[in-house]
């Protein structure tokens, strides 16, 4: 009886590690299609802020906001553009004056976009008059 017991014991730990196993692979397998879906119908958004070194002129920083903005028709893995000049009220802009959104479908649209001949001619013609920038990538959700 008592070896009848302790085969029925270890059955049981086994089909409970069976269940476990599956559910947690089920689990792993939606954790992943939900990640890919989001990725699928997100767009990846890479913010640009700007912050002009002191005597910059307005003459400058009109040809590089128009450098910038000739990009998207330069480099085809760019989806959308926008950009704008700062507003805010709260004075916690830190002395960055203009935003830059440039968006791709997918990191590797990004990682043709960075070294991208026409992005390091305009990076060219950006550093001698940034005093600072701001980088920060995200997928929309």
């Amino acid at each position: 009886m008592k070896s009848t017991f302790s085969f029925a014991l270890i059955g049981l730990a086994f089909i409970t590690s069976l269940c476990l196993m599956s559910y947690n692979l089920e689990r792993t397998k939606i954790e992943k299609t939900t990640a890919t879906l989001i990725k699928k119908d997100s767009v990846l958004r890479h913010v640009v802020l700007f912050k002009f070194a002191a005597g910059t002129t307005e003459e400058k920083t009109t040809e590089i906001e128009e450098a910038f903005g000739e990009l998207p028709s330069k480099i085809s893995q760019i989806t959308a553009y926008e950009w704008g000049l700062n507003n805010s009220p709260e004075g916690l802009d830190k002395g960055f004056t203009h935003c830059f959104f440039v968006s791709f479908k997918s990191e590797a649209d990004r990682a043709i976009y960075l070294p991208h001949p026409d992005h390091q001619a305009f990076v060219e013609i950006l550093k001698p008059h940034l005093e600072d920038v701001l980088v920060v990538d995200y997928w929309t959700k």
